[in-house]
């Protein structure tokens, strides 16, 4: 009887040994998959879609996330991007000269999921049921916020008004069946007269209408704490934009205008290759509810180099 009973016991002990080894092996890497954001490479994008869906998928991406505006974007929004591309030196965007079935067909072939797509303030209040069509033929769950436009954070008061206008926009996306996000820039994470206004609009938003997708980069240069922010609102930052730094560099102003942003792209480096504890801020992520890790180095040089080292180094967590 003791002899069975110590076989049965070692029987299960070893079952069990074996399901957690193979649980720690399905989960050996931090992430279990990682997305692109497409401002990485536009131009590359814009020129030879097929082909740059066909690098990215072969290099490891899984999961990609959209910028604009669309064909259905607001006007105003159409009319801005096109004052800009001159200098830019590409045009594409959205779904570069393709409709929304033709894109879904590409990245179902390239083997992309699309977590969520970029787009602007004026499309979000005023064309929701469009974002919402699309989403039905993209499968994205999230529609996202990029900036908000300067002349709506001059002061303490326009980021409570932005708070209330995201709280409209989330119950409208909501009834659209899709959740809106505010995708954080440099601005509006220094105090001022006492406050941040990052967290005036945290506190002021309803945490089951108004998500946050974490840009590290930016966060960083703004002065925040990227883990800080994880733990403080755990659960509210469903997304995050993965980048590297250099060196650890700050704006020169509050992080508000262009100028300050482009100064600091030359700090910009693939993911690994610079200061950011990039294994340390993505475990906290992953712990306080963090799903999607999208890679985006703007407008990067040879992006087939870039882009395949921060995935490799990534996949290796």
């Amino acid at each position: 009887m003791l002899r069975r009973q110590f076989i049965s016991t070692s029987a299960k002990a070893s079952a069990s040994a074996f399901v957690f080894s193979s649980e720690i092996f399905k989960s050996g890497t931090l992430l279990d998959k990682i997305g692109i954001q497409f401002f990485s490479l536009p131009k590359m994008l814009d020129e030879n879609l097929t082909g740059a869906l066909s690098m990215l998928s072969k290099i490891g991406y899984k999961e990609a996330e959209l910028y604009g505006p669309y064909s259905f974007s607001s006007p105003s929004a159409i009319e801005r991007w096109n004052a800009v591309t001159p200098s830019l030196g590409f045009k594409g965007s959205g779904y570069f000269g393709h409709t929304a079935k033709e894109m879904k067909k590409l990245l179902d072939e390239n083997g992309f999921s699309v977590p969520s797509i970029h787009t602007d303030l004026d499309t979000l209040q005023t064309r929701m049921d469009m974002l919402g069509e699309t989403a039905k033929i993209l499968g994205n769950d999230y529609v996202v916020l990029p900036a908000i436009p300067a002349e709506n954070r001059k002061t303490l008061d326009d980021f409570k008004k932005m708070a209330e206008a995201f709280n409209k926009i989330g119950e409208s996306a909501k009834a659209n069946g899709v959740k809106f996000a505010y995708h954080n820039h440099g601005y509006g994470l220094k105090e001022v007269n006492g406050q941040i206004p990052l967290e005036l609009i945290f506190s002021n938003t309803d945490p089951s209408l108004v998500f946050f997708e974490m840009d590290l980069y930016w966060t960083t240069a703004g002065g925040g704490d990227p883990i800080a922010l994880l733990e403080k609102y755990k659960g509210r930052y469903p997304l995050m934009h993965v980048k590297d730094m250099v060196k650890k560099v700050h704006f020169s102003g509050d992080g508000g205008d262009p100028k300050q942003w482009i100064e600091l792209f030359p700090y910009m480096t693939t993911a690994g290759n610079g200061v950011l504890d990039l294994k340390s801020i993505l475990s906290k992520a992953k712990e306080n509810g963090t799903k999607h890790f999208i890679v985006e180095q703007d407008m990067v040089k040879e992006p087939e180099v870039a882009l395949k080292k921060s995935f490799d180094y990534l996949a290796s967590l």
